[in-house]
């Protein structure tokens, strides 16, 4: 099952720093079979406030993307970004191909009861 490594960005001066980081993320992504999926995309806001863009790379699961963030490439490069980039970075598991939400909402009524 694919995981994902969700990032909000918040928006930020240019800085020769960031460059080096994206010039060299691929290299740290490739041994845990990463792929970005969104990059730098601005969002359509649709609910509530969203300063900044997003980044969405996917994994083949969560133990890849775990290993890569925190693998030693991965965090020799990190401070290039997040010394002048501020934001968040989430690690998630995404759901099987036949996942239902209204499964989920049977279980949630039931808990309920």
């Amino acid at each position: 099952m694919s995981a994902f490594a969700i990032a909000h960005l918040r928006p930020a001066d240019p800085h020769p720093d960031i460059a080096v980081y994206l010039e060299r993320i691929q290299a740290t992504l490739d041994p845990f079979g990463g792929r970005f999926r969104v990059h730098n995309a601005v969002v359509e806001v649709k609910e509530g406030s969203w300063p900044g863009f997003v980044v969405v790379i996917e994994f083949p699961g969560i133990d890849e993307a775990r290993a890569w963030y925190d693998s030693p490439e991965y965090q020799e490069i990190l401070p290039l970004r997040t010394r002048h980039i501020d934001g968040d970075t989430v690690l998630v598991p995404g759901v099987a191909p036949d996942y239902d939400a209204s499964v989920t909402a049977a279980a949630r009524r039931a808990e309920a009861a």
